[in-house]
């Protein structure tokens, strides 16, 4: 008897649905899985066989051919088995399945006939729901998850015994369903904590009103560190659709965190400066798993002594920092990934750290300098915003007890970002860093003196159309953080300053 029912399997960040046809035929045993599958499917077989056995089951003795559609499709993961097993059972049992042809199961099977959890739950159930289909069976460990789809029956079962009993009618589940968390947790690190350092505080509180990319640069100790890891903190909460996109990532890259539904807070990435070019874009040799660059999506990718990073790794870099996303192409496929981040980088003024230090000698040579900030090229510093010198934090600074929180700071950026969010409502991005040269155009008005001043800026240190659209983007946070409808010459003159280290 022939019978299917329906599966998925996530390539890429892409989810794909599979129709899981088993037949049963007369003849010698035998078990084959066809349709283009990888190794991991099929020693899917030999689990859902001791499943079977485990759990009190009849396997069915006849010659068993498992067919995997759209058989051109790769089939990676352990995402079928669940389907194969119950697949299995209505082509031999012959009870009536008419029904379950409109389900979704997922779930990998152990030794024993439990469920185990998998990887890319939700893609795989928001692909199923615009796809007509409207109950899915899985772990119990990925039913919340798939509970954000609220428009789906999501069941979580956990042994192949228990999913037998509930399809037979003889036991009754009730559907997981998603519930936002009451309050938000409060964090657990503040700004107020940072003594001194008010101008790179000014600096950040821009690049987070504007969502802009961060350069800091500082002697060791100074609190760039520090200062980078506090962003999150000033930064506006997670829309839904952010959220369920940040969650996405997570879901295939299997860094969801266990009875965690959502991604609720920004993603703050902060990769070592040995990562390989695979690690920050994304890669892999069996499946391609996304990088930190998309793991960062919607947050912070921070990378500290970005001078260590080889030259090659920070290249990578250029695309997703103007795209918002990352295309990975291997020999087996071509594979996009989301990647819209805010790029902080921190690094020393040289190699000791010490230059023009007011207490300690720098020991570098001009030539060691000018290797080491050679390893940023011009096209990356192109693409950094607001670029700003730390400076070490003096006894008195370090004693002040009167600093400046995270909430008070939170306030004024979530005002610059309302207005922006009512200027773009028409438009697919939603922060002045993201404005294409003809949304430039439209929104970044400028007064016939600081026109001026910005041309003479161009003219005088040889500025790309680049930097002077990346001054433009800078000038008009500026703007919609004093409520000005036009850009003036203080905007532009600070924008102008927040772009050199040196000047």
């Amino acid at each position: 008897m022939l019978s299917y029912v329906m599966s998925g399997c996530v390539v890429g960040l892409k989810a794909c649905l599979v129709r899981v046809e088993v037949d049963l035929q007369s003849g010698l045993p035998s078990f084959c899985v066809v349709g283009l599958p990888d190794t991991s499917v099929k020693e899917s077989k030999e689990r859902v066989r001791s499943a079977f056995k485990n759990s009190d089951v009849s396997f069915p003795m006849k010659r068993i051919t498992v067919n995997l559609s759209p058989a051109h499709l790769k089939k990676e993961g352990s995402s079928f088995e669940l389907a194969i097993a119950l697949g299995l059972l209505m082509a031999d049992q012959q009870w009536n399945c008419q029904k379950y042809k409109e389900y979704l199961f997922l779930g990998e099977l152990s030794l024993e006939g439990r469920l185990q959890p998998i990887r890319g739950v939700l893609p795989l159930v928001l692909s199923a729901y615009k796809q007509g289909i409207k109950t899915v069976l899985l772990p119990k460990e990925n039913a919340l998850e798939a509970s954000v789809v609220s428009q789906m029956n999501v069941y979580g079962i956990e042994s192949l015994m228990e999913a037998i009993q509930f399809l037979k009618e003889e036991i009754s589940l009730t559907p997981v369903k998603f519930s936002e968390p009451s309050s938000s947790q409060k964090s657990e690190i503040d700004f107020s904590e940072v003594k001194g350092q008010k101008w790179a505080k000014r600096a950040l509180e821009i690049a987070a009103a504007g969502g802009h990319n961060v350069l800091m640069m500082g002697p060791p100790g100074c609190g760039k560190s520090m200062l980078a890891r506090r962003l999150p903190s000033i930064l506006p909460p997670l829309t839904f659709k952010e959220s369920l996109e940040t969650t996405q990532v997570y879901s295939v890259s299997g860094l969801l965190k266990p009875k965690e539904s959502l991604i609720y807070e920004r993603p703050f990435r902060s990769p070592h400066h040995t990562a390989s070019y695979a690690a920050l874009v994304g890669g892999g040799k069996n499946s391609i798993m996304p990088g930190e660059v998309s793991l960062a999506h919607h947050g912070i990718l921070f990378l500290d002594e970005i001078p260590e990073f080889k030259r090659d790794v920070l290249e990578v870099l250029r695309e997703p920092m103007e795209e918002g996303k990352i295309s990975v192409c291997r020999v087996n496929g071509r594979f996009l990934y989301p990647a819209r981040f805010m790029l902080v980088a921190a690094m020393n003024p040289c190699p000791c750290g010490y230059l023009n230090h007011p207490k300690k000698d720098c020991i570098c040579s001009d030539a060691r300098i000018q290797h080491y900030r050679g390893k940023l090229s011009g096209p990356l510093m192109d693409r950094i915003d607001v670029q700003v010198l730390v400076p070490a934090v003096t006894v008195e600074e370090g004693s002040s007890s009167l600093e400046e929180s995270s909430k008070d700071i939170l306030e004024r950026v979530l005002k610059a970002r309302n207005i922006q969010g009512s200027r773009f409502k028409e438009c697919h991005f939603f922060t002045n860093s993201h404005m294409s040269p003809r949304a430039i155009a439209e929104f970044c008005t400028l007064e016939s003196s600081a026109e001026k001043i910005l041309n003479e800026a161009m003219e005088k240190f040889g500025l790309s159309y680049r930097t002077y659209h990346r001054i433009l983007k800078v000038s008009r946070t500026l703007a919609d953080m004093e409520g000005e409808e036009n850009i003036r010459t203080p905007h532009i003159a600070q924008a102008i300053q927040l772009r050199f280290l040196d000047r």
